[in-house]
């Protein structure tokens, strides 16, 4: 068992019998009263951030988290499946936990799963990953003066905005988490 002077960020705590992510933490020595810690966290499972304040001294439970290296196989409608690279054990994920980024995985893509006593928690991507343009309309003519883009198929599936020379068959990197095109890629 630990105590309030453990917290650190990025520690992961059972707090109300979820887990939590700690994100800030600040002792604070008022002039009246005892210490204590005030402390920023985030539910893992739903994402919501809360503040708590702990007394100074107060027990704690710390958890391990264990973070594994697996391959996305396939999706289908009951969820991604992925296989482990060491020992090619499979598991399966729900569309839920997955989330948005599961509109970037293709087939052989590594990726990392958090679990917590044999549960799978989340599903970590690169924040950019590199995907080739399968499908591009092509460029209208005159638009080029100022920052004209296009939509075009990835080959994950999902459509992006990227800038009028762009075609079919380049190699692009994109940012996930906002969908956006960064660069040309070349092979």
């Amino acid at each position: 068992m630990a105590n309030t002077s453990d917290l650190k960020n990025g520690v992961i705590i059972n707090f109300n019998n979820d887990l939590h992510q700690i994100l800030q933490v600040e002792h604070r020595t008022p002039g009246k009263g005892g210490a204590f810690f005030q402390v920023k966290m985030r539910h893992l499972k739903n994402g919501k951030m809360i503040e708590n304040r702990f007394r100074s001294g107060e027990e704690i439970i710390i958890e391990r988290l264990e973070q594994t290296v697996y391959q996305f196989l396939y999706k289908d409608v009951t969820g991604y499946y992925f296989m482990e690279n060491e020992t090619y054990e499979q598991t399966s994920l729900s569309e839920e936990l997955v989330g948005d980024q599961g509109e970037f995985l293709k087939p052989g893509q590594e990726v990392q799963i958090v679990f917590h006593n044999g549960d799978a928690l989340s599903l970590v991507m690169p924040p950019h990953i590199t995907l080739e343009v399968i499908s591009a309309p092509p460029a209208v003519k005159g638009n080029t003066s100022t920052n004209a883009t296009k939509i075009v198929t990835l080959e994950s599936g999902v459509e992006v905005n990227v800038p009028l020379f762009i075609d079919e068959g380049e190699l692009i990197k994109i940012d996930i988490r906002t969908r956006e095109y960064i660069e040309r890629v070349k092979r």
